[in-house]
């Protein structure tokens, strides 16, 4: 008889269908913030007036803005950020744009509470895989300056206690896994994604695609999380069309905001995930793919290496995806490629000679050895990064 918890987050709400600005002031007042401090996507501050409303809507709790986190998080940007929030005398952080945002502004939270002013301050935060797989997590207080996320892309980052915080000196992504990093409140405007490029909303619903199918297929897999993971998977693939072909369709957009957070149900709740998201995280922060990107790139691969003893699982996901006669593989390549999205490694600028690091480094992320089929060692990665080539 199988066995297992859930393990639920301290996220107070989720607010959907209302304009971000108001909405995050109400959650502003609600909260009795009287410093809230803005972490924006730098091109919503620089091209549009999204982030001039919201400032607006705050009012006198408006305290100012930080607008430079590049992709991946780097910890030069997170330190630079708590230092300017710090100084404004942040008592409440919005983070408002892409998933380097929202994992940013995670990350910014406990610097703040732990007085960390440098890049190498981090370092002792850091969750750390020994050569197992197993993960040790620090011990250390949770922030009280908390967070509200307004997301504007698919990667649901948003709903996750873990930061993905890329180390610019080794070129890593590692992980910063505490429970009270979770964001308060997470508002879903389907009004405030509209600025966001079509390449970066594409990819990151893909992302949102990956982690309902290595939920679906997780070794941790139970009856609460497969039903959520199959709604997911119905939600975006149907939404992310439906945007494909019309980017003014707002109700589209929000079947895949809502198709994002119900498919981060089994990550929150504590399932381990598998090889395409290890890669993924090794492909982003060593070889700086877009994050979408790599989902795009090795979902479907990372399913072929996997169907050798998941294909009956395999069949659900070809299924909720509306193609039941294909194979997981297949079904997802037409996905993706129907979205204009990349699908292979040479089209994201990798090159065979970096495959032999990349293998190397995903033995460093716990998830690559909680793949279903099983990884223990550089060359079976390589066996997937070479198809995928």
């Amino acid at each position: 008889m199988q066995s297992g918890q859930i393990v639920f987050t301290g996220m107070d709400r989720v607010i959907f269908g209302q304009a971000a600005a108001g909405a995050v002031a109400g959650e502003a007042e609600r909260l009795g913030a009287e410093r809230v401090f803005l972490l924006v996507s730098g091109t919503l501050n620089r091209e549009t007036d999204a982030v001039e409303q919201m400032a607006a809507a705050l009012g006198p709790r408006y305290a100012g803005r930080w607008d430079h986190m590049p992709s991946h998080s780097p910890r030069e940007a997170v330190v630079g950020c708590a230092n300017a929030a710090r100084e404004a005398g942040c008592d409440l952080l919005v983070s408002f744009g892409g998933g380097s945002t929202t994992d940013g502004g995670k990350a910014v939270t406990i610097c703040l509470q732990h007085g960390i002013t440098e890049a190498a301050g981090l370092e002792p935060f850091r969750t750390v895989v020994d050569e197992n797989g197993e993960r040790h997590f620090p011990e250390y207080d949770a922030p009280e300056i908390r967070q509200i996320v307004v997301p504007t892309t698919l990667s649901g980052g948003e709903f996750n206690a873990r930061a993905g915080i890329t180390n610019t000196v080794e070129k890593l992504k590692q992980s910063y896994m505490h429970p009270g990093i979770i964001p308060l409140s997470v508002i879903l405007d389907a009004a405030a994604t509209v600025h966001t490029p079509e390449w970066l909303w594409l990819s990151t619903g893909i992302r949102a695609v990956d982690h309902a199918v290595e939920t679906y297929c997780s070794l941790d897999a139970n009856a609460y999380t497969d039903g959520a993971a199959l709604q997911a998977l119905r939600l975006l693939s149907e939404g992310l069309a439906r945007v494909k072909a019309d980017p003014s369709d707002l109700d589209a957009r929000l079947q895949c905001l809502m198709g994002a957070w119900i498919s981060m149900t089994g990550v929150v709740t504590g399932t381990r995930l598998g090889a395409s998201h290890a890669i993924g995280h090794i492909l982003g922060g060593t070889a700086n793919v877009p994050h979408g990107y790599t989902s795009c790139v090795m979902l479907p691969y990372v399913m072929d290496y996997n169907a050798a003893i998941n294909s009956n699982r395999q069949a659900d996901i070809a299924a909720a995806l509306g193609q039941p006669k294909a194979t997981a593989g297949d079904a997802l390549d037409k996905l993706i490629s129907g979205l204009g999205m990349p699908r292979t490694l040479r089209e994201v600028d990798i090159s065979e000679e970096q495959l032999p690091q990349l293998a190397e480094n995903c033995m460093l992320d716990t998830w690559t050895f909680s793949n279903p089929r099983k990884i223990r060692s550089p060359e079976q990665i390589m066996e997937i990064l070479r198809a995928a080539l």
